[in-house]
């Protein structure tokens, strides 16, 4: 009988943070403790080092039911990168509230490859995300406030495009009418919530480069338009050095550590199918300029996260990415090879190499941007040898190196061989010619159509008469030389989340684009993506509760 995550967390012996931050080299001054286990570095500790650590970026094929390990494999390579003698940090994304509460499986690994305090990191943790829930609503507090007072900036009722968030699934407040109950209570209009992590303000908190930066990007943020339709900013709102203030706290990366007290920098986490799905630029940075090696990660597989960090974050803040590891799980790839969740514990080789596709198509998309990679195989114990076998033989008969992982068993024991044959490939490749997808001078319309047909495989793009227009005017006020950001299912390489394994002959519609300026990206919007999602019909929440001692259960 295995334990649960929270079982093996609690059983850990945790170092006291400063311990961490010792062997780091910092001093009391360069940081804030939060209790024992958690600490708050200082922004100028990273414009003290030089940043010179590799970055390792660890994505996925498209996920499944079934489960991939990425976040639990990227804990555990950096124990066993620390366990061969590599000065390694880990740069976490944090977890959001509400999908705790809805369905199980954090952001922090699993088993034995998991950061700790697990109960602390998934329950308000030093508080970053309610700080963005305070700020993105202090803005929609003053947007309500402004047209009540007069509305000096003509803001149009009907084109106000900033919504209200919470950190919680929560459908019944996707669609909502504010200002009821007379005019002292402000003007009537239609509103509605995103959950926090899909709030722009949480896109900028994770690409600003520093405080300074994070002011100019909440002064470009557009918030609504006037009866001319012309973009009204936060700038305009006059309140963007308030809504800094407010995060300024929460802008220092956070420090944790894994259960084999690799130092972990767990900062951010925007949505990765709205937005980009990235830890922040400061936390990765401060891992760069402290470590010899950056294990990161990216949300879901490499068509969305992989695509975005590499597209994106790495563009806006100007490092290059040293070598990528895709995870799979043959549970999965028999998933994707036509196999029901109720059937994967029984051996089926042919499932698996028809699945194999999926795994094909994200590697492919690695190559394209000229990074050293490797396949990290996340063993279950369902894996059959001859299944184990055939994926061995696939990958070496094309050439593609290959790691089995059982680090959510072993912990970093079970990751030793995956350390050493990515830095045999990194080795073999120690200055990679980085390249993009597409260059920030291409229109609109050829960035979609690259990423669509380059990283998804369509045959084509169909904009909406909506997105041409839109395209239009984004161009008329300057926004067409930024990064695009793809809002797209995760679950295909197509924009039908039903089309599984590496579907061909397919197109990709655009309905619609959302400017968000301040974050510095277009995102683009296919299929119906849910920016406030809804808690299933039995939520995680139902099985948590705290001994009298304090003590958490159920929560992984």
């Amino acid at each position: 009988m295995y334990k649960s995550d929270l079982e093996i967390a609690q059983e850990c012996k945790m170092l006291r943070i400063t311990e961490i931050l010792t062997k780091l080299g910092l001093t009391e001054d360069d940081y804030d403790l939060y209790g024992k286990y958690k600490a708050k570095i200082n922004l100028d500790v990273a414009d003290r080092h030089e940043k010179n650590a590799k970055v390792i970026l660890v994505t996925a094929i498209n996920p499944t039911p079934a489960g991939e390990g990425k976040s639990t494999t990227t804990v555990g390579l950096a124990d066993a990168l620390s366990a061969i003698g590599k000065k390694t940090i880990v740069a976490l994304r944090e977890p959001s509230f509400g999908p705790v509460m809805g369905v199980k499986g954090g952001a922090a690994g699993g088993g034995y490859a998991q950061a700790v305090p697990m109960e602390d990191l998934n329950l308000h943790f030093t508080g970053d995300i309610h700080a963005i829930t305070t700020a993105n609503n202090a803005i929609s507090a003053m947007i309500d406030n402004h047209i009540h007072q007069g509305n000096e900036l003509r803001i149009d009722p009907t084109r106000i495009v900033w919504k209200r968030c919470l950190d919680m699934n929560d459908r019944a407040l996707r669609n909502v009418v504010v200002g009821l109950g007379g005019s002292a209570n402000g003007k009537p209009r239609e509103d509605g919530f995103d959950i926090t992590v899909a709030s722009e303000i949480m896109a900028v908190f994770t690409l600003a480069k520093d405080l300074q930066d994070l002011k100019k990007r909440l002064n470009r943020i557009v918030i609504a338009y006037d009866y001319d339709k012309n973009p009204i900013t936060l700038k305009d709102l006059k309140c963007s050095g308030a809504i800094a203030l407010i995060l300024s706290e929460a802008l220092k990366p956070n420090l944790i550590q894994t259960l084999e007290h690799t130092p972990v920098l767990v900062h951010g986490g925007p949505f990765a199918n709205i937005a980009h799905g990235c830890n922040s630029i400061i936390a990765t940075n401060m891992a760069r300029s402290l470590a010899d090696y950056v294990v990161t990660e990216a949300g879901f597989g490499a068509d969305l996260g992989a695509e975005k960090f590499l597209d994106i974050k790495a563009r806006i803040a100007g490092f290059k990415p040293n070598a990528v590891v895709i995870v799979a799980t043959i549970r999965a790839l028999k998933m994707h090879g036509g196999v029901k969740k109720e059937d994967l514990k029984n051996e089926n080789v042919d499932a698996l190499l028809e699945g194999i596709k999926n795994l094909e198509k994200h590697i492919e998309n690695i190559k394209q941007f000229n990074l050293p990679y490797v396949v990290a195989i996340n063993k279950f114990v369902t894996d059959t040898d001859n299944e184990v076998n055939a994926l061995n033989k696939w990958c070496e008969d094309n050439n593609h190196p290959i790691a089995l992982s059982e680090v959510w068993e072993k912990g970093s024991l079970g990751g030793i061989d995956l350390a050493k044959k990515l830095i045999e490939e990194m080795e073999k490749n120690p200055d990679p010619d980085f390249k993009h997808i597409y260059d920030l001078e291409d229109s609109i319309k050829e960035k979609v159509n690259k990423i669509c047909t380059r990283i998804y495989g369509a045959s084509g793009v169909e904009f909406s008469s909506k997105a041409l227009n839109q395209i239009k005017t984004f161009e008329k006020n300057g926004w067409d030389n930024l990064p695009i950001c793809m809002a797209k299912t995760q679950y295909s390489l197509s924009d039908n989340p039903k089309l599984l394994g590496r579907p061909k002959d397919f197109v990709v519609t655009v309905r619609e684009f959302k400017p968000s300026i301040g974050a510095g990206f277009l995102v683009c919007l296919t299929g119906d993506i849910m920016t406030m999602p809804g808690l299933p019909a039995h939520p995680s929440a139902y099985d948590m509760d705290v001994t009298e001692d304090g003590k958490a259960i159920g929560l992984f």
